[in-house]
């Protein structure tokens, strides 16, 4: 497999600046249902090719997401609800990615750079600067009025596979915890433990659905759900009324 290839099916360390749209589908699962599922998909797909752990198909995630002091990115409003802007941090690594995750038409695309830890003090400055690999992010910030609203950090598992349409991707995160903050750097505080007794189990491929998708939601009977690691973590941090949001997926799907 070539380096290239290997980062098309590992986007969670590719570089590039922009990403190619992608469709997305999410699920909320029991650990009983998800451990069949991790099971199936270690059959069927292969380990992330930068991931590790003792299945070498594992890695730790943690993420800042910004809002406005109104929260439209937890409400959508105009604009706010087609982008979200986060950075993102892999493990232990010194550095982190800025990204900006942008849904057209039920299709994602997302762009990001890559910048050291302690670079990440430039974007409190109050202008941006424009020799810097993040000066874009910087920028939208500024114009969009956005801060650091918390932080969210989880145990991702990645399987992946290339098909005749392009890679496709599993993945399923486990130990979700979320961190109210208004600073711009990585916190080794832990938080708030969420959703304890669910995975959520995700899908992403290009074009039409995969036949070994198809095969892997009728095998489990899986219903996919609309579901915001972001808008819920800020609904049960208290930042915003959003009771019929967080009811809506208060259940899992069961084995």
């Amino acid at each position: 497999m070539s380096p290239q290839t290997e980062a098309n099916m590992s986007p969670s360390t590719d570089t590039r600046e922009n990403r190619e749209l992608a469709t997305e589908m999410k699920f909320l699962v029991c650990p009983a249902l998800a451990g069949q599922i991790r099971a199936w998909a270690r059959q069927h797909l292969a380990p992330d090719p930068h991931a590790g752990g003792p299945a070498g198909d594992g890695y730790e995630i943690t993420s800042l997401y910004f809002d406005t002091a109104q929260f439209d990115v937890f409400h959508r409003r105009g604009s706010f609800g087609r982008s979200k802007y986060r950075i993102r941090r892999y493990g232990e690594a010194q550095v982190g990615f800025l990204e900006r995750k942008l849904k057209t038409r039920g299709l994602l695309t997302k762009r990001r750079s890559i910048v050291r830890l302690d670079e990440l003090e430039f974007l409190a400055a109050d202008d941006d600067n424009r020799a810097w690999p993040g000066h874009w992010f910087h920028r939208r910030l500024l114009a969009r009025a956005l801060s650091p609203t918390c932080q969210i950090s989880y145990q991702r598992t990645a399987l992946v596979a290339m098909t005749s349409f392009g890679p496709i991707r599993l993945t399923m995160d486990r130990g979700l915890r979320a961190l109210p903050t208004t600073r711009i750097q990585f916190s080794n505080e832990l938080g708030s433990p969420l959703l304890e007794d669910q995975i959520i189990l995700e899908l992403k491929f290009r074009y039409g659905m995969p036949a070994l998708f198809k095969y892997l939601l009728e095998e489990f009977a899986l219903t996919p759900v609309p579901f915001s690691k972001y808008r819920f973590a800020a609904a049960a941090l208290g930042f915003v009324n959003a009771a019929s949001y967080t009811e809506q997926i208060s259940q899992p799907q069961y084995a």
